[in-house]
């Protein structure tokens, strides 16, 4: 699988002297999904108990197994739903599959894309699976909102065959890779959490971290205290600003239309490469959402005056305290989620600016008539 793009052009000067790179704006719509080979794996992800998904992903299923003659992963816990292992006609199609468990088994290698049903959050549950490299990510929009979902299952079989031919275009949407280091692993009440244990060599043995792939946001809130949150903002290790409010939002261009908006952030195309840095409820009349060049590391810490403790979660999961002396490292990720497009990356995203949340919606202005000028 690759992308096609080009950025940079070397050629002469007018006179042959010198050399001229002439740098070219990359359209968007020149991202392109070209297999090197036919793919012949592919991972269904399916909301779990949403009983309006059965059919669906029933059909799906049978298509790429019995007419695509195609390997499909499915989660283990998705066919232990009563009505699809109580479903003697489709068992014959689940006993063709290939069934992992979410922290257990790794199929980083074993797939070659991904199928989405559902809404949003199972684009971003697709991407928790995969800490490094992510096959290409098809979404089907069945859920509520569907910003992330451009496809309609209604012609689904026309749709799935496009894309098993490479006659697709791509978006590659960023992830930030965020580390939570710990002073006192030990001493701190911990949840069963995802994430990759680290122990980190330059400093005490009793400090470890923890590392996450992040496709929308992380936030940082009070949690249940009723203070303000107190927390330092770091940019390559300069202090940039303290936080005092309800917590702040570290987003991608595409988690720029999720939380953060909601708080009062602006819209960025999945195609900048940004970071966005947006206060929840900041107690201050000057502190505005920012953005940030994408290769930059942001470091968030308690401030040492801090009343409370914070708490931090990853896509809306993984929810975790953190204390004095921890951190949270937020830089992008090298691994982005290729994201089929319906059309291309520019009009899906404004497809979805209309329909999802009715940008610029507004009544028309009535015509100004002859008779009308007059007055």
């Amino acid at each position: 699988m690759k992308f096609n793009h080009c950025v940079a052009e070397e050629t002469q000067g007018s006179h042959g002297e010198n050399r001229v790179w002439k740098w070219h704006i990359q359209d968007p719509a020149s991202q392109r999904l070209t297999w090197n080979k036919s793919p012949k794996s592919v991972l269904v992800i399916k909301k779990i108990r949403d009983p309006s998904l059965l059919q669906p992903f029933k059909e799906l299923c049978t298509f790429l197994t019995e007419v695509k003659n195609m390997i499909v992963y499915v989660e283990k816990k998705v066919l232990d739903d009563p009505a699809i292992s109580g479903d003697e006609v489709f068992a014959a199609i689940t006993k063709k599959f290939c069934t992992f468990r979410e922290d257990l088994d790794d199929i980083s290698n074993r797939v070659d894309f991904i199928i989405c049903l559902g809404g949003d959050g199972t684009l971003l549950y697709a991407s928790s699976l995969f800490q490094e490299s992510v096959p290409p990510v098809m979404a089907f929009h069945l859920g509520s909102l569907g910003f992330l979902t451009p496809f309609k299952f209604d012609t689904y079989q026309s749709q799935v065959t496009q894309i098993i031919e490479g006659n697709a275009a791509i978006i590659l949407r960023s992830r930030l890779q965020v580390r939570v280091l710990r002073e006192n692993w030990e001493k701190k009440d911990t949840v069963d959490e995802k994430g990759i244990i680290l122990t980190n060599k330059d400093v005490e043995s009793n400090r470890k971290a923890m590392q996450y792939q992040v496709l929308n946001e992380v936030v940082v809130d009070r949690g249940p205290s009723s203070y303000l949150s107190n927390v330092d903002l770091f940019l390559d290790g300069h202090l940039i600003t303290t936080v005092q409010g309800d917590g702040l939002i570290v987003s991608t261009p595409t988690g720029s239309t999720a939380y953060a908006v909601a708080a009062g952030a602006s819209m960025i195309h999945p195609n900048v490469p940004a970071i966005m840095i947006t206060p929840i409820c900041p107690h201050s009349l000057s502190f505005r959402p920012i953005v940030v060049p994408a290769g930059v590391e942001l470091k968030i810490k308690l401030s040492p005056d801090a009343r409370n403790t914070a708490w931090v979660s990853f896509d809306g999961r993984k929810r975790q305290e953190i204390c004095h002396g921890d951190s949270i490292t937020i830089t992008t990720s090298c691994f982005p989620v290729p994201s089929i497009c319906f059309r291309d990356p520019v009009n899906d995203w404004f497809e979805s600016l209309a329909t999802c949340l009715h940008w610029n919606v507004r009544k028309k202005q009535n015509y100004l008539g002859s008779e009308d000028e007059e007055f």
